[in-house]
């Protein structure tokens, strides 16, 4: 039990040294600048869908009601009386400005897919057709499958069984996890299909569940902060609701990028985990995993490297493709494969290690046994390497400096 409360709080440290090294408060101040201009255009893209379905004529003030009302909080009404004003305006522009609206949404999804594939490691970005279909679907049928489900939702909910004098025991209840519900399904679906990489819809679930649940704690919390500390209304006056409405969009978005880290990083097997490879041996396991498909004429992907044993993380495939393609030992062919493009006969371990951007692992940091021919020979050198640097510098430094002293005498 212990070594499990260790090995969950070594992950969670974890992930919390991913998400600030992916600089994840400053993508998401960035995020929040991006909301703040395509909030309207989204809501007008929004409204006009829904408003093209006679089914959906009121649908979408429905919606935006019910968001404003369980997802923003204490931002309130007055919040959302200017957007729908904004949204009115907007319906009124030209053709021209409902391009430069259009842009606007597009751009917001742009930068969401940037932040994403940052945090997978993604090297190559969606281009062309496909980058265009996606943001297309999102903007397109985005509403009208919100638009759906709040119908259908509202449908349930106006039943007698669920709503009425006789009502089913815990039908009420149920109805208090609508948001809930809805929070999970967002984030489960933004993090399955933004990111230009296999996300498994497991860790997706998993990953909009821990987000919405958050969400939750933090939207309670916020209210409470507003309700407890109204200090800054005396400060900004009429104008508080901005600086508010903005202070939740930074929270949420750190919640959307931390759920992003849980969803990429659950792919990290624990059995590797536990026995805390060095990234070094990994790096030679991989090139012995390109040197024997080269042999056959073949490429190597992530797969191929994971079906030979070495159960790497999305990662780590990454970091390590950086460096050996730097010492110009593998490049590209495409479609997420590589080739060996160096003759390993002329390239030494030695060049190997010195550039190596990993420290050389201590003994006590080693495995006692891996599935590789040449890791006996490697282990043995690095145990004679550390005893000869033990021999040569064991001596305490005030000895060393009191030689160097005599020796300035």
């Amino acid at each position: 039990m212990l070594q499990r409360v260790n090995n969950l709080l070594e992950f969670w440290r974890f992930l919390l040294q991913r998400f600030i090294a992916d600089q994840g408060t400053s993508n998401a101040a960035a995020l929040t600048y991006t909301t703040l201009f395509a909030v309207v255009p989204m809501m007008t893209v929004t409204f006009s869908m829904l408003s093209a379905i006679p089914a959906f004529q009121d649908t979408g003030e429905q919606i935006q009601s019910f968001i404003f009302r369980n997802f923003v909080p204490s931002a309130g009404e007055t919040l959302q009386q200017y957007l729908r004003d904004f949204t009115t305006q907007a319906r009124q522009l030209t053709w021209i400005g409902v391009a430069v609206l259009a842009a606007t949404a597009f751009w917001m999804l742009v930068t969401i897919e940037k932040t994403f594939n940052t945090i997978w490691r993604v090297r190559q970005p969606r281009r062309g057709v496909s980058s265009f279909l996606l943001y297309w679907a999102i903007l397109s049928l985005g509403p009208l499958l919100l638009g759906g489900g709040f119908a259908i939702s509202t449908y349930f909910t106006s039943l007698s069984l669920i709503s009425g004098p006789d009502a089913l025991l815990g039908a009420q209840a149920l109805l208090k996890f609508m948001p809930l519900l809805f929070s999970v399904a967002a984030f489960t679906l933004l993090y399955a299909t933004v990111p230009n990489a296999q996300v498994p819809v497991r860790h997706a679930l998993l990953g909009g569940l821990f987000a919405a649940v958050l969400f939750e704690v933090a939207k309670m919390l916020f209210g409470l902060y507003v309700r407890l500390f109204p200090g800054y209304q005396l400060i900004y006056g009429a104008f508080a609701t901005v600086p508010l409405f903005l202070l939740w969009i930074y929270l949420s978005w750190l919640i959307v990028l931390f759920g992003a880290e849980l969803v990429c990083n659950l792919g990290f097997s624990q059995q590797w985990r536990k026995r805390a490879i060095p990234r070094l041996l990994m790096a030679l396991g991989v090139l012995r995993v390109f040197y024997e498909r080269q042999q056959s004429g073949l490429k190597v992907r992530l797969l191929d490297v994971q079906r030979q044993g070495w159960s790497l993380a999305e990662h780590e495939w990454e970091e390590i493709l950086v460096f050996l393609e730097q010492q110009k030992l593998i490049a590209p062919t495409g479609s997420g494969s590589w080739v060996l493009s160096r003759d390993l006969g002329h390239y030494s371990l030695q060049q190997l290690l010195s550039h190596s951007p990993w420290p050389l692992p201590r003994a006590e940091n080693l495995p006692e046994q891996l599935d590789e021919a040449w890791y006996p020979a490697l282990r043995n050198g690095l145990m004679k390497l550390q005893e000869e640097q033990t021999a040569l510098f064991g001596e305490d430094l005030a000895t060393w400096l009191q030689v160097e002293a005599d020796t300035a005498t």
